[in-house]
C-alpha cells in the first residue's frame, strides 16, 4: 500500500483551485469566524422591510459559501488520509464553524414565518433582488408546522455538535482505525484485505479466496459489534430526537421532508420491489447453476458466473471506455468529460489512510472533484463513469442556478451518475461480437440490478425497522440487528442462497446508514435511471432535450417535478416495475447464454 506522498501527482486532485494553500483555508477560517457576529444585526428585524430580509438572506448566502469552501476543502484534504490530524482539524474546526453559525443565525426560518405571507408577497414584488431567494421561500413555508421558536431553533443547532460523534465515531473506525487479516490470494501469495481491495477479491474466481476474504473481512466487524451496534443506536436515537423535536410522526417522514419527498414513494419502492423478488429469486437459481455449486454462499455474489480472462484496466483505458459509452449525451458533455479527465478533477488510486469507496463533492463556482480507489477492474470502470455523472450534474447545476438554487436534493443526485452506466453497460454490450463477452456484460448489467435496486431496497426496509424498533422503545443490540438483517436477507435471496452467519454484520459496515434513509435512493434513481436512458437510447429528443433541463435544474423544482422533465414520474410504482420488467429480460437472455 503506498502512501499518500508516493502518488504521482498527476494522479491526485487539485484542491488549489479551491484554495491554493493551507495557508489561504486559515485566513478564510478567521474571516468567516469573524463575519458571523454579522448575523446579529438581523435578529429580531426580518420583518421590518424587504430590504431588510433580502440583504439578511444575501448575508446568509455569503457565509454559507465560505463555510461550504472550509469544510470541503477540508475533508477532501483529510479524505487523502484519514490518519493526518493537521487535516482532521481542518474538517473538525470546518463543522464547527458550521454549527456555530447555524446557532447564530437559528432565527431567520421562525423570523421569515412571522411575516404575513401577503407581506411576503408584497416584498417580492416590491424588491426585484428577493426572486433571488423566491424557492428559498416556499421551501420555508412548506416546513412552517414543523419550525421551532427562535430560542428553540438555536438550542437545536447548538445541540448537532454534541449529537454528531456516532457518525464521527463510525468513520473514524471504519476509515482510520479498523485493520483486517491477510489471507492468500489464488497464488498463495499473502495480500492484506482492505476497503478498496475487498470486492476484487470477492469477485476472483478462486472460491477459497473470496471464501476467506469474506470471513476475514466480517471477522473484524463481528469483534466489535457491540461497540458498532451502540454507535448505530446512538445515530438511530439522534433521528429520532430531532423528528420528535420537530413534530414529525416519525425519523422516516422528517428525513423524506427535507428532500420534499412523499413517504409513499418510500413505500412504493419496497412493495414494488417486495411484489418482483421472485425475479430475485430466479437470478440466485441461475448463479447457482452458473458456478456449479452445491450451495451458493454469500461470497459467492460477486464473481461472475461467465469467467473471462481476467485483465487489467489501465485508468486511460477506462477514461476511453467511458467517452465511447457516453457518446449519446452529445458533445458538449463529452468535452466537459475530457476537461475532468486532462485537468485533476479525479484523486484516482488507494492509498493508505484514504477514504475508501467514491464520492463526487465541491464548491459552488469551481469546477466538481471526484475521489476514487480505482483498481482496473471492470466495476472500477462504472465507477468512474457513475462519479462523473454526479460531477456534471453538479456542474451544470452550478452554471444555471445561482448558489441557493444549484444545491440538487439527494433524490435526484443517483440519477445522473446511474444513468451513466445505464449507457456505458449498453454499449458494451451493443459493441461486442463475443458471446462469453456479451453473457459476461449481462451478467455485470443483472448485478447492477441486484446490488442496487434489490440491496437497496433491503437496506431500507433494513432500516425502516430499526427505526421502528427504537420508535417503540426497543434498545439495538448487535443480536437484534444480526437477527434483522439476517431476516431480511432468507427474504430477499430465497431458498438457493445459504446465508452464511457473518453477513449478519453487514449492517455495521455500511457508511450510508449514517445519513438516515438516504440509501433507498439509490434504488429509485437507479430505477428512473434504466427509464431515461432507454429513452436517449431510442433517440427520444423531447427526453434528451428534458434531461439536460433536468441536470442543470439544481433544487430549483421539487425533485419529483425535475423527473417529470424527462418524461419519469416517481411518484408512482410505474418506473421501479419497468425496471424490474428489464431485469427479467436480463435473466432470460442469461438463460440462453450460460
Amino acid at each position: 500500500m503506498k502512501k499518500r506522498d508516493e502518488i504521482p501527482v498527476s494522479d491526485t486532485w487539485n484542491l488549489a483551485d479551491i484554495l491554493p494553500s493551507e495557508t489561504a483555508w486559515e485566513d478564510l477560517f478567521r474571516e468567516t469566524e469573524q463575519a458571523i457576529a454579522g448575523y446579529k444585526k438581523y435578529e429580531g428585524h426580518l420583518a421590518d422591510s424587504g430590504e431588510m430580509l433580502f440583504s439578511c438572506l444575501k448575508f446568509d448566502e455569503e457565509v454559507s459559501l465560505k463555510i461550504e469552501t472550509l469544510f470541503v476543502y477540508g475533508k477532501q484534504k483529510s479524505d487523502e488520509d484519514t490518519g493526518n490530524a493537521r487535516y482532521q482539524e481542518f474538517a473538525a474546526k470546518a463543522r464547527a464553524l458550521s454549527y456555530q453559525a447555524a446557532s447564530l443565525s437559528a432565527f431567520l426560518v421562525p423570523e421569515i414565518l412571522t411575516i404575513p405571507e401577503n407581506t411576503l408577497r408584497e416584498y417580492q414584488e416590491n424588491i426585484p433582488e428577493l426572486k433571488r431567494y423566491k424557492r428559498t421561500l416556499e421551501i420555508i413555508m412548506k416546513k412552517k408546522e414543523h419550525t421551532l421558536s427562535a430560542a428553540e431553533e438555536a438550542l437545536l443547532a447548538k445541540s448537532l455538535e454534541a449529537t454528531s460523534g456516532a457518525s464521527d465515531i463510525f468513520n473514524m473506525f471504519n476509515n482510520a482505525d479498523a485493520k483486517f487479516p491477510e489471507i492468500l490470494d489464488e497464488n498463495q501469495e499473502p495480500v492484506k484485505i482492505t476497503h478498496g481491495n475487498y470486492i476484487a477479491l470477492m469477485e476472483k474466481q478462486d472460491r477459497s479466496v473470496r471464501k476467506s476474504a469474506f470471513e476475514a473481512l466480517y471477522s473484524v466487524y463481528r469483534q466489535f459489534g457491540n461497540t458498532l451496534a451502540s454507535t448505530f443506536f446512538s445515530n438511530v436515537k439522534k433521528a429520532a430526537f430531532y423528528a420528535s423535536a420537530r413534530n414529525y410522526s416519525s425519523s422516516r417522514a422528517h428525513s423524506l421532508s427535507e428532500n420534499e419527498i412523499p413517504e409513499e414513494v418510500y413505500d412504493n419502492l419496497i412493495k414494488a420491489v417486495r411484489e418482483g423478488i421472485s425475479y430475485l429469486h430466479e437470478y440466485v437459481s441461475i448463479r447457482k447453476e452458473a458456478l456449479g455449486v452445491d450451495e451458493l454462499h454469500m461470497y459467492d455474489l460477486y464473481v461472475p458466473m461467465v469467467s473471462l480472462e481476467e485483465k487489467k484496466i489501465s485508468f486511460d483505458e477506462a477514461k476511453t471506455m467511458v467517452l465511447e459509452g457516453l457518446k449519446p449525451l452529445g458533445e458538449e458533455y463529452l468535452a466537459l468529460l475530457k476537461e475532468g479527465f486532462d485537468n485533476r478533477w479525479i484523486d484516482v488510486y488507494e492509498n493508505e489512510g484514504k477514504r475508501s469507496g467514491a464520492y463526487s463533492w465541491g464548491v459552488y463556482g469551481i469546477h466538481p472533484y471526484v475521489l476514487l480507489n480505482f483498481n482496473g477492474t471492470l466495476d472500477s470502470v462504472f465507477t468512474l463513469a457513475h462519479e462523473m455523472g454526479h460531477a456534471l450534474h453538479s456542474w451544470f447545476s452550478d452554471k444555471n442556478q445561482s448558489y441557493v438554487d444549484a444545491g440538487y436534493k439527494i433524490f435526484v443526485a443517483e440519477v445522473a451518475s446511474t444513468c451513466n452506466e445505464a449507457l456505458l453497460i449498453r454499449h458494451l454490450l451493443d459493441t461486442t461480437k463475443d458471446k462469453s463477452e456479451r453473457a459476461y456484460l449481462v451478467n455485470h448489467f443483472m448485478d447492477s440490478f441486484r446490488g442496487t435496486l434489490y440491496r437497496q431496497a433491503m437496506f431500507a426496509e433494513f432500516e425502516a425497522e430499526t427505526h421502528r424498533l427504537v420508535k417503540e422503545g426497543q434498545i439495538l443490540t448487535a443480536d437484534l440487528l444480526g437477527q434483522t438483517y439476517h431476516k431480511l436477507n432468507e427474504f430477499y435471496f430465497g431458498p438457493d442462497m445459504v446465508v452464511d452467519p457473518e453477513i449478519d454484520y453487514e449492517w455495521s459496515r455500511i457508511p450510508h446508514f449514517y445519513t438516515p434513509f438516504y440509501v433507498y435512493q439509490y434504488a429509485t434513481g437507479f430505477s428512473a435511471a434504466v427509464a431515461i436512458s432507454s429513452k436517449i437510447l431510442s433517440g427520444d429528443q423531447e427526453v434528451i432535450e428534458g434531461y439536460f433541463k433536468f441536470l442543470s435544474g439544481g433544487n430549483s423544482m421539487t425533485p419529483i417535478d425535475l423527473l417529470k422533465l424527462c418524461g419519469v414520474d416517481m411518484s408512482t410504482a410505474e418506473p421501479v416495475k419497468d425496471a424490474l420488467l428489464v431485469f427479467a429480460g436480463l435473466l432470460k437472455e442469461m438463460r440462453g447464454l450460460i
